[in-house]
């Protein structure tokens, strides 16, 4: 496949990604958070064995697949039931945001664990972003921690799904990279969330679903993002250009927050907007301070 095809493959990658948030949200309000997020799992598991197929679980190392199967399924649930428990569009737009530490997170952590050189850059580059979400919940008046309190307050479970999504996203990265020997899983880790998602929702009181057009619609589109995605995300990382991909993932934030804003029909602030931008920077500064590192070694070896 030509370079320049495969990198706009996972540019559409990006793109479908930064909309899971107003669709997970749309599908919730049909089927419920449990039911609907069930729902979308199944589905895009469905359409993953088509596009990347059933991975060969006897090649696993079984670390990576006790531990990648737990951290994945564990992430997926946070990240569906934080949005899907939200009241209302805007708060489910800054629990998206919430979830969105998991770049800097991830970065801190690979430095942390795996010993990676970076720069002094990353240092402000994790404040930015927690500061950025500080203002994403400071609510009209920007950083205020009284409203950021009373913010999470009001529905601290969808805010801790979003958080503790984060932290596990970072851990699942950094360690399957470091386990996983090259094996992709991702196909059996949504039949895998599917399932947990299913008992759930047959051992436990849940909403009946509210049959829309609206819904169905919402529902494959949430299946699609998620499916495709991840497979045009393995084609764009496999045959494109990995440092552009790299780089304009990290502007997620600020497209999600568009996509949600205008499919949930929410009006955001000026302090909202600026709260995400600072979000995308620090994590941008944090990769940032990994590539400078890697690019002086290269210039000293070359020297």
């Amino acid at each position: 496949m030509p370079h320049k095809k495969a990198t706009l493959i996972g540019l559409i990658a990006i793109l479908l990604w930064s909309a899971i948030v107003g669709l997970i949200k749309s599908v919730s309000e049909g089927f419920g958070p449990v039911g609907g997020a069930a729902l979308i799992y199944s589905c895009s598991a469905v359409l993953l064995l088509f596009t990347i197929g059933f991975p060969k679980i006897q090649k696993f190392p079984l670390s990576y697949l006790i531990i990648g199967s737990v951290l994945f399924v564990c992430y997926e649930l946070c990240l569906s039931l934080s949005l899907g428990f939200t009241h209302n569009g805007r708060q489910a737009i800054e629990v998206g945001m919430v979830n969105y530490l998991w770049p800097s997170m991830t970065i801190l952590l690979a430095v942390m664990v795996n010993r990676q050189k970076t720069s002094p850059l990353i240092v402000p580059g994790v404040m930015l972003a927690i500061v950025g979400i500080g203002r994403v919940l400071g609510g009209d008046g920007g950083f205020s921690l009284t409203e950021m309190s009373n913010n999470v307050m009001d529905n601290p479970l969808s805010y801790g799904l979003a958080f503790s999504g984060a932290v596990i996203w970072a851990i699942y990265c950094v360690v399957t990279q470091r386990i996983a020997q090259g094996n992709n899983g991702i196909t059996l880790f949504f039949i895998l969330t599917a399932l947990t998602l299913w008992v759930k929702y047959l051992t436990s009181p849940q909403p009946e679903f509210v049959l829309s057009w609206h819904a169905w619609i919402s529902l494959l589109l949430a299946a699609m993002a998620m499916g495709f995605g991840y497979a045009a995300w393995n084609v764009g990382i496999l045959h494109g250009n990995v440092t552009v991909l790299a780089a304009a993932s990290y502007f997620i934030p600020i497209i999600s927050a568009v996509l949600a804003a205008f499919m949930l029909d929410s009006h955001l602030t000026l302090a909202f907007w600026q709260g995400t931008a600072m979000v995308s920077l620090g994590s941008l500064i944090c990769w940032w301070s990994t590539r400078t590192v890697a690019v002086k070694r290269l210039s000293d070896e070359a020297s």
